[in-house]
């Protein structure tokens, strides 16, 4: 019967020699000030640098500074339903009074609210819900009249939309 023998030596370890390592880049410059002046130097130039374009990241994002932004007004509302009480998740759709197709579609949050920027200047919209699968709890189907909503310029209007 053969018996498993497991060889137990050790195994020597190889010496490795490496060449000589290299002279530090602040070695091999020729500069008639002492090393530790020039690393210093290097030091502050390198921090000088990054501090540089900090700077500008953050000049590049101050508040008073307007990127080349549009003019817009805000259409805010919410939808209010039978109870008075606010309507989770109700598709608004908002066109403008001259087209028929909705143009802007977006859904009440929880608090009922909704907001959509549109372009600034004179302008009438109207505002409709989609109550496709809402029904009050005695199962009759929601119903929501459009509102009309009268922009002016660049402002905030305020409206609600009531469920019955």
């Amino acid at each position: 019967m053969k018996t498993n023998t497991k060889r137990t030596t050790k195994r020597k370890r190889k010496t490795v020699t490496s060449p000589e390592p290299r002279p530090h880049l602040l070695q091999r410059l020729t500069c008639p000030f002492p090393h530790a002046f020039a690393s210093a130097l290097l030091r502050v130039f390198l921090i000088a640098t990054c501090l540089g374009w900090i700077a500008a990241a953050a000049g590049a994002c101050l508040p008073g500074e307007k990127k080349h932004e549009q003019p817009y007004a805000l259409i805010f509302g919410t939808v209010w339903g039978p109870d008075d009480h606010p309507v989770y998740g109700v598709k608004v759709r908002i066109r403008r009074e001259s087209e028929s197709k909705a143009r802007w579609e977006i859904y009440s949050d929880h608090n009922g609210e909704f907001a959509q920027r549109v372009p600034a200047g004179r302008e009438d919209y109207v505002i409709s819900a989609d109550l496709k699968g809402y029904k009050w709890l005695d199962g009759r189907q929601l119903q929501a009249t459009d509102v009309k909503v009268h922009v002016e310029n660049d402002e905030r209007v305020d409206t609600g939309l009531h469920l019955k």
